[in-house]
């Protein structure tokens, strides 16, 4: 019995020694666990912080650079396309239209003064361009081939004024300056002639009905002023022709 007894005690004492090795092992390893944990813990968040920040930099950095440089180039390019284009127009614009100003007013000058001339050479022929005042010498060879007093005097639709524009325009053709003169009498009636302002004998006027040389003058009577032909003469007309005004017209 005795025997029993000390085994039981024996038992109980290995079986009190192992939960206390157990209870010692288990509260060692919750705390070793624990240590471990925190320490484990703090260092891998400390070294992988570390870790992660070089990395997550890294490639941030790396991105962030590209992206950038993508943006920025696309920015930049845009804003630099517009202020080179703005500038190159204003610049293009200046310069083509200081160009184009001066090119055009020379061509425009010289095809101007082309056209005008020939426009003013053909208009001034005959019409004061071209006409000059001729010598007596000149008036009188040109009165000899001119055939207009050959024409005969119909009243009313060939008189003395249809005499005097014919002879008129026939000397401008030649190039031979000619006035007509309206003879103005006291009677209220009058009369047309042509005159000359001959470069040696001055101001001639003629009957343009027959080549004759008159020389009125105010307060005179018009036939008597003809020089008339040898063998021919003027009788008094029927109404006074006293010279009352005499209006050159060039």
């Amino acid at each position: 019995m005795k025997k029993l007894m000390w085994i039981l005690v024996v038992v109980i004492v290995i079986a009190g020694i192992g939960f206390g090795a157990y209870k010692v092992y288990s509260m060692g390893y919750d705390g070793g666990e624990k240590a471990g944990y925190d320490t484990g813990y703090s260092v891998g968040e400390d070294r992988g912080y570390q870790s992660g920040q070089r990395d997550g930099y890294t490639e941030g950095y790396q991105t962030g650079t590209d992206e950038g440089m993508v943006e920025g180039k696309k920015i930049g390019y845009t804003d630099g396309y517009d202020e080179g284009e703005q500038d190159g127009y204003q610049s293009g614009y200046s310069s083509g239209l200081a160009t184009g100003t001066q090119q055009g007013y020379q061509n425009g000058y010289s095809e101007g003064q082309t056209a005008g001339y020939d426009t003013g050479l053909t208009a001034g022929f005959g019409h004061g361009y071209t006409i000059k005042d001729p010598t007596f010498a000149e008036v009188q060879d040109f009165l000899t081939k001119d055939r207009t007093d050959e024409r005969t005097y119909i009243d009313p639709t060939y008189v003395c004024s249809h005499f005097s524009r014919d002879v008129c325009n026939n000397a401008e053709a030649a190039g031979i300056r000619c006035a007509v003169v309206e003879l103005r009498y006291t009677s209220g009636n009058g009369h047309l002639i042509i005159a000359f302002n001959t470069l040696d004998k001055g101001m001639v006027y003629f009957e343009s009905q027959t080549d004759e040389q008159a020389k009125p003058a105010l307060g005179l009577k018009y036939y008597t002023t003809i020089i008339v032909k040898p063998g021919y003469y003027y009788p008094p007309p029927a109404q006074d022709d006293t010279i009352q005004d005499m209006v050159v017209i060039w």
